[in-house]
C-alpha cells in the first residue's frame, strides 16, 4: 500500500491550512486552527520547525488531505 508523502515542514503545513480557510489562534507553545465550515474540527500545530510523522498524519487527516 502506497501512502502519500507527508509534509513535515511546519511553515508549509501552516501556509496550506491558511490558504484553505483555516483560521489560526496563536497560543503559547502551539497554534490552534479552526475552520468555519468544519465545526468541531481542531488542528493543533506545535511550534517546531519539523513536525513528527504522527502529528503530520493527524493534521492531514483532520484537514481532509488524506
Amino acid at each position: 500500500m502506497n501512502r502519500p508523502a507527508l509534509e513535515l515542514n511546519r511553515q508549509k503545513v501552516a501556509a496550506r491550512l491558511e490558504r484553505e480557510g483555516w483560521i489560526a489562534r496563536h497560543g503559547g507553545m502551539h497554534d490552534v486552527y479552526t475552520h468555519p465550515d468544519k465545526p468541531r474540527r481542531i488542528i493543533t500545530l506545535p511550534r517546531h520547525r519539523t513536525l513528527s510523522p504522527g502529528v503530520a498524519r493527524n493534521t492531514a487527516r483532520t484537514a481532509g488531505w488524506i
